[in-house]
C-alpha cells in the first residue's frame, strides 16, 4: 500500500470524551484502596495530603498542557523528549519506559480484578486474566470512538461510586470551627512529616493525566482541547479526592480505616449499616476501565514510536475499517497478559513509580530547552519558565524522598 493511502488515526475525541478518559485513568481502581493506606500515614490530615499532592502534580500537568498543544501527536513523552534533546535513542528509551509503566499498571490492575471477582465467583486466575484481556483488546481495536465512549460510561460508574460515598457520609461531617481546627496541623515535625508521607502516596492517585497526551492524534482541535482537558481533569479529581477524604475520616475512625482492606466499602457500610455489594461491583468496572485505558495508551505509544521510525514498522499498521493501531494493540495486550500471569507484579510496580518521577523530571527539562529555542509559538498557550523549573525541583525532591525512605 502506498504511504499516501495508508490509513490514519481518526480525530473523533471531543473535550468531554477526553476529560472522561483522563478521569477514568486517574480514578482507576486506586482510590478504592488508597484512602486506607493514607490513613495509616497521614491520619486525620488526609485532605491536606491530597491538596499537597495536587499542588506538586499541577506544575508538571501545566508542562504537559503546553507540550500537548505544541506537539499534538501520539507517543507524547517520547516526542517531547526528542524535541528537547534531539536524541532519538534517548527518546526511544523514554517512550519504552512510559509504555512499561502502562503495561505494569494494567497488569497490576488485572491482578486486582481476580481479587474482586473472587468475592462473587471462584475461577482460575489465568483464565480470568485471559478472558478480560481478550475483551479489553477487542474493545480497543473496535474503534477509538467506541473505546472512549465505553471508558466514559465506566468512568461515570466509577464516579457514581465515589458520589455514593459522599452522599451517604455527608451528614457525618460537622461543619463547625472545631472540625476545621482539627484539620489544621500544628507546626511540628511529626505532623508535617505525616502530611508529606500521605502526599507522597496521594501523588500516585493523580498519575494518569500524562497518559491523555498519547491519544492526541485522535483528538479534535488538539492544540486547544488537550490543555483544557488536562487542567479540567486535574481539578475535578482533586475536588473528589478531598471530599472523599473528609467523608472517610468523618464516618470511620482513622485507625479502623487504616486497617481495612476495602476502606470505602467500610465507609459505606458504617454510614448505611448495610452491605457494600454495589461498591464491589463498581470496583470491578473500575478495574476494567483502568486496564482498557492503559492498553489504549500503550498501543498509541508503540504506534507513534513506530511512525517515527523508532520501533518496527508492523506496529504502525492501522486497521482500514476501525482506524485503530491493530498490531500495536494486540502486542500491548499480549504483554499485559504475560506480566499479569507470569511475573510478581509488586516489585515491578514499585520500580514503575521510580520511573514516573524520572520521566516527569526529563519532560520538564525538555520543555525548558524547547522554550529557550521557541518561547512563543503562534496560537499556542504557553506558561512561564518558572513552571517547569519548580516542577523539576518538586519531582527531584520526591524522587530523593523515595530513595531515602525506601518507598
Amino acid at each position: 500500500m502506498d504511504s499516501i493511502d495508508k490509513p490514519k488515526l481518526k480525530r473523533n475525541v471531543t473535550l468531554p470524551m477526553l476529560v472522561f478518559y483522563g478521569l477514568g485513568n486517574i480514578f482507576g481502581a486506586g482510590i478504592y484502596v488508597l484512602i486506607g493506606e493514607m490513613a495509616g500515614l497521614a491520619g486525620i490530615y488526609i485532605p491536606l495530603s491530597f491538596l499537597l499532592a495536587c499542588i506538586v502534580v499541577s506544575f508538571t500537568a501545566l508542562t504537559y498542557a503546553e507540550l500537548s498543544a505544541r506537539y499534538p501527536v501520539s507517543a507524547g513523552e517520547a516526542v517531547y523528549i526528542n524535541a528537547g534533546f534531539n536524541n532519538p535513542v534517548f527518546s526511544t528509551f523514554i517512550g519504552l519506559s512510559i509504555a512499561l509503566t502502562g503495561i505494569l499498571s494494567s497488569a497490576t490492575i488485572l491482578d486486582g480484578f481476580d481479587g474482586y471477582l473472587s468475592t462473587f465467583i471462584q475461577t482460575p486466575e489465568i483464565i480470568t486474566s485471559l478472558i478480560v484481556v481478550m475483551l479489553i483488546c477487542t474493545i480497543a481495536i473496535w474503534g477509538i470512538t467506541q473505546s472512549i465512549t465505553i471508558t466514559a460510561l465506566l468512568t461515570l460508574i466509577e464516579t457514581f461510586g465515589l458520589a455514593m460515598i459522599i452522599y451517604v457520609g455527608f451528614e457525618y461531617v460537622s461543619w463547625d470551627i472545631h472540625t476545621l481546627e482539627s484539620f489544621t496541623p500544628p507546626i511540628e515535625f511529626s505532623a508535617l512529616n505525616a502530611i508529606i508521607l500521605g502526599a507522597f502516596l496521594a501523588f500516585y492517585a493523580f498519575i494518569g493525566f500524562e497518559d491523555m497526551v498519547n491519544i492526541a492524534e485522535e483528538v479534535k482541535t488538539p492544540t486547544k482541547t488537550m490543555p483544557k482537558a488536562i487542567i479540567i481533569t486535574l481539578i475535578i479529581a482533586t475536588l473528589f479526592y478531598i471530599a472523599i477524604a473528609i467523608i472517610s475520616i468523618s464516618v470511620v475512625p482513622v485507625n479502623d480505616l487504616a486497617h481495612s482492606k476495602a476502606p470505602l466499602a467500610k465507609v459505606y457500610e458504617t454510614a448505611t449499616h448495610s452491605k457494600a455489594t454495589i461498591l464491589s461491583v463498581i470496583a470491578l468496572f473500575a478495574v476494567i476501565n483502568g486496564a482498557l485505558i492503559q492498553i489504549i495508551m500503550v498501543s498509541r505509544i508503540f504506534y507513534g514510536m513506530s511512525t517515527q521510525g523508532w520501533l518496527p514498522t508492523f506496529l504502525s499498521v492501522v486497521h482500514p475499517k476501525t482506524r485503530t493501531p491493530i498490531n500495536a494493540t494486540i502486542f500491548a495486550s499480549l504483554l499485559v497478559f504475560l506480566l499479569a500471569t507470569a511475573f510478581p507484579i509488586l516489585t515491578l510496580a514499585q520500580s514503575t513509580s521510580f520511573l514516573i518521577f524520572i520521566i516527569f523530571t526529563l519532560v520538564n527539562i525538555s520543555l525548558i530547552r524547547i522554550k529557550l529555542k521557541d518561547p512563543h509559538p503562534q496560537d499556542i498557550k504557553t506558561y512561564p519558565m518558572i513552571i517547569p523549573a519548580i516542577a523539576i525541583i518538586l519531582n527531584l525532591t520526591l524522587l530523593g524522598f523515595q530513595i531515602v525512605s525506601g518507598f
